[in-house]
């Protein structure tokens, strides 16, 4: 993880403007990713944390010009060392996939090629880019395997990945993303489906490789504990917009917006006794080829109001480098005031724990009018 002050004074590596990316399909327009704006600096860890549906992998793909299809509209700007790659032409972005920025995939088991043998598969990259011959090309795989701590990396070098477990398929991912030294990484999900240790050892894994060649990283995740001490800044997206964006120590101990509050307690903790039952946040995300009125997450929220439901709420700086979206952030007399509100006024709060509370009634509906 850079340190949190290396950016000051250097130029931003990539700048995120008003980046929106739409499906057209019949039921009317998803708004996956609906203005979305960030910078990135080298060196630097982002987190982009939320629930499926949220809009980071979407975001993520459509920074790396990755989302085509005729019923896709995008919108905004993404620029990368000062060329907006959104004007890009997709045969250009080929020369830009792998040498300058690379991602790892959610699932090694379908982004690995199942008939191609692991040892191809990594030196593809680097002898399209840098037109290596096939014995250099083999030498530096077998180097890049044993970076990742893959053991016997010359015959894994003749493996299929279906001979692979799923930490040394992901490993064998994270070889290939990093086979041409990109300058910026993206890590969707790295660790789903893998147990908590092999989950420990890849995200070490990406932290030490991230050090060692002084390149940006995104760290997508559902999870806020993957990116806790692992990441210089977090966004927190939902329904397709940032709500909250912070350093790492400011999200975690001086949260805002309700959803990431909502977040931090669904985190198990080991100091709590043996079968706590779990917050969880009640409710599913909004449809998002629906059109939504006020804040997205107002039916899900312990602290709605009226005006919450009328008005959507636009990111605002609380403090310095802290944006939240919120009429009433956490924390906030405004805040006390709404939850103790909705409280005397016998509404159920959609939270499985709010405020230490444990609340059964996980159905909420306030209409329009009421105090």
């Amino acid at each position: 993880m850079a340190d949190a002050t290396t950016h000051l004074g250097d130029a931003p590596l990539l700048v995120v403007e008003d980046l929106a990316t739409h499906f057209a399909i019949d039921a009317g327009l998803v708004r996956a990713v609906d203005g979305v704006s960030f910078k990135l600096y080298p060196g630097q860890t982002l987190g982009i944390v939320g629930e499926s549906g949220s809009g980071k992998t979407v975001l993520a793909r459509t920074i790396m010009r990755l989302n085509l299809g005729g019923n896709v509209r995008t919108s905004g700007h993404v620029r990368f060392l000062e060329k907006d790659l959104l004007d890009v032409p997709i045969s250009d972005m080929t020369r830009i996939w792998g040498r300058e920025i690379a991602m790892v995939f959610q699932d090694p088991m379908t982004s690995l090629n199942p008939v191609v043998k692991i040892g191809r598969q990594v030196t593809e990259h680097v002898r399209k880019h840098f037109g290596i011959s096939k014995a250099e090309a083999r030498n530096l795989a077998i180097e890049l395997l044993q970076s990742v701590r893959i053991p016997e990396a010359e015959a894994r070098f003749e493996s299929f990945p279906h001979e692979l477990s799923g930490g040394m398929r992901q490993r064998v991912s994270i070889a290939i993303a990093l086979a041409c030294n990109p300058k910026l990484l993206f890590a969707d999900e790295p660790t789903t489906a893998l147990d908590v240790t092999v989950q420990h050892q890849i995200l070490n894994l990406l932290g030490m490789q991230q050090q060692e060649r002084d390149m940006a990283m995104v760290l997508v995740t559902h999870d806020l504990g993957v990116v806790a001490g692992r990441t210089d800044e977090i966004i927190v997206m939902y329904a397709g917009k940032i709500v909250e964006q912070a350093n790492t120590s400011e999200i975690f101990h001086r949260t805002s917006h309700p959803y990431t509050e909502a977040l931090l307690r669904s985190i198990p903790k080991i100091d709590q006794p043996s079968h706590t039952r779990l917050a969880a946040i009640a409710g599913r995300p909004p449809d998002l080829a629906d059109s939504l009125q006020g804040c997205s997450f107002s039916p899900r929220c312990p602290y709605a109001q009226e005006r919450c439901f009328e008005e959507d709420p636009q990111l605002e700086a609380l403090a310095t480098d802290h944006l939240s979206a919120c009429w009433y952030p956490v924390g906030t007399p405004e805040n006390q005031a709404a939850w103790e509100k909705n409280l005397s006024a016998g509404r159920p709060s959609t939270l499985a724990i709010a405020n230490g509370q444990i609340v059964d009634d996980v159905s909420v509906q306030l209409p329009s009018g009421t105090s």
